[in-house]
């Protein structure tokens, strides 16, 4: 038998406080917390090169539209669509839960393909290799809030970190997934603005979307493994629909740092 006293009982509720109707959320302030400082973190990188200030103000609307829209479609087709298919009404409730970062990843490459086209005129690739950077820290932030709404957590473990959900009516420890996955994103996040500021990456189109690419989706791919499956189609599966998803990513990074390292440096002239 388990003692469980020798774990961590995780019995935190999802509200910070409530008044009335209303409840301000950990997962909420987060997710806001993590788009509001990934935001001063990308103004920072643009401002420093000189980047005009119309693009950086619309690129900052862009990204918080398709981060949100991206998220709850990811997870309304990928996860839930059995559901969603017959309650339509409820696919944009998204203050009851259901984000995909998927979705969110998919959503944020169209949205700067729109913006590139239309206010920056450069390649997509140019906003992609300045907007990875402070995503990886929203990530982290974001997956914080996953362990503030006890969801998205692994399997059984015997090792002494392991959570017991107790709010969910677990009595086991598990694996506090959300953690491993923020700690391999805030690392990400650290990479890549060395790469940044003290590596020519940012004059090698592609190259620092390929490495976000292979460092987020690779970790996610290996830490599905001691993950609970998140919906019931699941069950069974050699790899889970988040492994099928991040598959695709790890490919194109692969190919984009390939493809970057064999191109020459471009350097922009952001002040034209």
């Amino acid at each position: 038998m388990i003692n469980i006293l020798n774990y961590i009982n995780w019995s935190v509720g999802p509200d910070i406080f409530s008044i009335g109707n209303f409840s301000l959320r950990w997962y909420g302030l987060l997710f806001a917390s993590g788009l509001l400082i990934g935001g001063y973190i990308g103004e920072w990188m643009l401002k420093s090169e000189g980047v005009k200030y119309k693009w950086i103000e619309s690129l900052f609307y862009y990204i918080i539209i398709a981060t949100i829209v991206g998220s709850r479609l990811g997870h309304v087709f990928f996860y839930g669509w059995e559901y969603y298919s017959q309650h339509p009404a409820e696919i944009f409730m998204v203050w009851r839960g259901g984000l995909a970062s998927h979705g969110g990843a998919i959503g944020i490459i169209i949205a700067l393909y729109i913006h590139s086209r239309l206010i920056t005129k450069r390649t997509i690739l140019w906003s992609l290799d300045r907007v990875v950077v402070p995503t990886a820290l929203v990530g982290a932030m974001i997956r914080l809030g996953n362990l503030m709404n006890s969801e998205v957590y692994g399997i059984e473990t015997n090792m002494p970190w392991g959570f017991v959900f107790t709010l969910n009516g677990e009595t086991q420890p598990k694996h506090p997934t959300q953690i491993y996955e923020a700690l391999f994103y805030l690392i990400s996040f650290v990479y890549l603005m060395f790469l940044y500021k003290k590596t020519t990456a940012k004059n090698r189109p592609g190259l620092l979307l390929g490495v976000f690419f292979i460092l987020i989706f690779t970790s996610r791919f290996f830490i599905e493994f001691i993950k609970e499956d998140q919906e019931l189609f699941e069950a069974g599966m050699v790899l889970n629909m988040g492994q099928w998803l991040s598959l695709p990513f790890i490919i194109a990074g692969i190919f984009l740092i390939v493809r970057a390292k064999r191109l020459p440096e471009k350097i922009f002239n952001n002040r034209k």
